[in-house]
């Protein structure tokens, strides 16, 4: 066979290129799988958080801030550690960029607090010299889309298997449960019962006003999300 082989070159290079096409599928594959995977520690968000990153994306967050640390020292030792393709497992789509006007939001909710983006929406300048970055004021008055990020929950629940109402591991060993609400109203309520965390620490009066009634300023919603990133 192999005597058969080295007489015809042609045969010889396609046996080469499946025996190794091969050898590296069988390499790849399982940890590419694995890779792919929710790493410990990552939660679904939450309808708050969900609604806070269609905030995110519908004021072009993304244009300017990337969600992807690489694997570079310079990367590392200032946005932390680089990003694991795990971490994206309920990103949809996805928020990596490529353009950094403004630094990278990977694991913003490590080091930056409520009031902190509270008082960086209303005057990012104030907060970071020389930042080009406009004030988003409209977002302390404008009503967070809950009814929008509970269907987004609803179609993931369903057709991509996202584990709501069930223990998800986090990195310190304990469980963390992300509930979904069975109806509008519910959803309603759960975002709203995060709100109120979320304003607690905010000084915006009109902002606690609202949410004491009831309402949920997209500011509110945007913080949760970035909070979230860890």
């Amino acid at each position: 066979m192999f005597h058969w082989l080295e007489k015809h070159p042609f045969f010889f290079a396609v046996g080469v290129f499946v025996t190794i096409a091969f050898a590296g599928l069988i390499e790849i594959l399982p940890n590419f799988a694995q890779a792919s995977r929710p790493v410990i520690g990552t939660a679904p968000y939450s309808t708050l958080e969900l609604a806070g990153r269609n905030v995110y994306i519908k004021n072009s967050c993304n244009a300017c801030h990337s969600q992807l640390i690489r694997p570079f020292k310079s990367e590392t030792d200032r946005y932390g550690h680089y990003s694991l393709s795990g971490e994206y497992a309920y990103d949809r789509p996805f928020l990596w960029g490529s353009k950094r006007t403004g630094p990278d939001l990977m694991r913003v909710g490590n080091y930056r607090t409520t009031d902190w983006h509270e008082n960086h929406m209303k005057n990012p300048a104030a907060v970071v010299p020389g930042s080009i970055m406009p004030a988003y004021n409209w977002m302390f008055t404008n009503k967070a889309d809950i009814d929008t990020a509970y269907a987004e929950q609803l179609t993931v629940a369903q057709f991509f298997s996202v584990p709501y109402n069930k223990p998800v591991p986090m990195k310190d060993g304990s469980t963390k449960v992300v509930k979904m609400g069975k109806s509008v109203a519910e959803a309603h309520a759960l975002a709203l019962e995060e709100a109120k965390k979320v304003a607690a620490d905010m000084k915006d009066q009109d902002v606690k006003d609202a949410v004491a009634r009831g309402e949920i300023p997209e500011i509110v919603a945007l913080i949760a999300y970035l909070n979230s990133l860890k």
